[in-house]
């Protein structure tokens, strides 16, 4: 049985894995008097949302990531570690059509939940019957029905509620389905629901969207600091490969390719197959082989990027969605990172499986021939670099059902808890869920209170 967390006294906690959930999980704990050792396997922190150094000569992330002003823990995890200033902020959305036409969705004068009916009114990027029928599924969304589980794909609540072809191809399979990384038919209708309402219904600060004005491993650069600073340390090129449990002296201990780690309290934040892996080598204890077959029943899905880098510049956009086409997004990280330029731009397409399975010069090909749809200077440009990035394992499914399979933070082991954005936190696959999942496992350890608390609605929100 765990003992009482009122009973606890700040001892020392091993949290293995250096992604968004362990960082923001050890923090919070370092920075409330724990003793904590960051224990990452690769050289350098950041999981699936990272950043290193390619052959091409460039450091890049692995994908591009972003946040919204409803993220509320990973902007505390940001605050914390003091680099909330290097995020760049914007509450616009410019939609491209091939050809070039642009639409511009964002908030405008009105209350929440109408802030955004104005441009999405003046959007040519849907026609009239695209309108009404968008209007009628936010309305719907709205309702308390629309977020519990009724076994519905997002696809079969599409049909039910007459989407039109172009709500559905250039709203919903983009922009939902794209958040969401997944098809529509593979989309729990509850998960889709909280993306519309935070980002679209709620209010225009939760839908404010937020890119990194710097590559993400240099975003998480004062972590180390932070924890030592605290008597704690970060310990990278460090695999664990197996816990034991010595009940007599309530410690665990982490046996790694270099030697052991001794601690009162253990977390794991880690993706689930490398939780699965792990916790098959753990003591038998009731409730771990259940554990263990709802990891193994989660499924992952692909995130392509492709890196261009051109002798000039082709965009003054700073991002925008690239309607009917492979491609989905584009991010000027010449503008991001340095405030001006468009000559490095990145390239976003997911929830698809069919890209991600091309050869890496038929995708650079026609990630090029379809960007040159929206921004005609990529014809007279010369290409000097480029990458293609394919993170197969970016998101968990968020099928329906999938809340069945998702654990809570406390575990059927003393003293050890789980973290990941696959853990029990309300949130899809998203850096939100990984650092809210990082502040419950250092909530259920410690008895202390860390995490966030959601934006409230605004406007006529607050009402419904």
């Amino acid at each position: 049985m765990q003992k009482d967390i009122k009973e606890r006294k700040r001892g020392s906690v091993a949290v293995v894995g250096g992604g968004v959930a362990g960082m923001s999980a050890a923090c919070a704990l370092a920075g409330a008097g724990w003793r904590v050792k960051l224990v990452e396997r690769r050289g350098y922190l950041g999981g699936r949302a990272s950043s290193y150094a390619h052959p091409v000569g460039e450091s890049i992330d692995n994908c591009q990531h972003v946040l919204f002003g409803c993220c509320t823990n990973l902007r505390g995890f940001y605050e914390r570690i003091g680099v909330a200033g290097k995020i760049h902020w914007t509450r616009e959305m410019v939609m491209i059509e091939p050809g070039g036409r642009r639409s511009t969705l964002g908030p405008g004068l009105l209350p929440a939940p109408l802030h955004g009916m104005t441009r999405m009114i003046a959007a040519h990027a849907f026609t009239w019957s695209d309108k009404l029928a968008l209007a009628r599924a936010m309305r719907a969304m709205m309702k308390a029905d629309a977020m519990v589980e009724h076994g519905e794909s997002l696809a079969g609540w599409l049909r039910r509620h007459k989407q039109t072809e172009g709500a559905i191809n250039r709203f919903w399979r983009l922009v939902i389905a794209s958040a969401l990384n997944a098809e529509l038919d593979e989309i729990s209708v509850p998960y889709a629901a909280k993306v519309i309402r935070e980002l679209f219904l709620n209010s225009a600060e939760a839908g404010a969207m937020g890119m990194s004005r710097v590559p993400l491993s240099e975003l998480y650069a004062p972590v180390p600091e932070l924890l030592h600073a605290r008597g704690g340390e970060v310990l990278l090129n460090t695999n664990v490969e197996a816990a034991e449990w010595d009940n007599a002296q309530a410690r665990w201990r982490v046996q790694t390719r270099t030697g052991g780690i001794e601690v009162d309290f253990l977390i794991l934040a880690l993706p689930f197959e490398a939780t699965q892996q792990l916790i098959a080598k753990l003591p038998h204890v009731d409730g771990a082989a259940d554990l263990h077959e709802k990891a193994k029943s989660m499924v992952h899905w692909p995130i392509c990027s492709v890196h261009l880098w051109f002798d000039r510049n082709i965009t003054e956009l700073d991002h925008a969605v690239l309607l009917d086409r492979e491609i989905h997004w584009m991010y000027n990280q010449s503008k991001l990172r340095a405030g001006s330029g468009g000559r490095y731009l990145e390239l976003v397409v997911s929830a698809t499986r069919s890209f991600a399975a091309l050869p890496r010069q038929e995708g650079i090909a026609l990630a090029i021939k379809e960007l040159a749809e929206f921004f005609p200077l990529v014809k007279e440009a010369k290409l000097e670099k480029v990458a293609l990035i394919k993170e197969v394992r970016a998101t968990f499914g968020v099928q329906p059902g999938i809340d069945a399979l998702r654990p809570e933070p406390v575990s059927p082991w003393p003293n050890l808890y789980l973290a990941g954005d696959w853990v029990q936190t309300g949130w899809p696959s998203t850096m939100e869920s990984a650092a809210r999942s990082g502040h419950l496992a250092a909530e259920a350890l410690s008895g202390g209170k860390f995490l966030v608390d959601d934006l409230k609605p605004r406007g006529l929100m607050r009402l419904l």
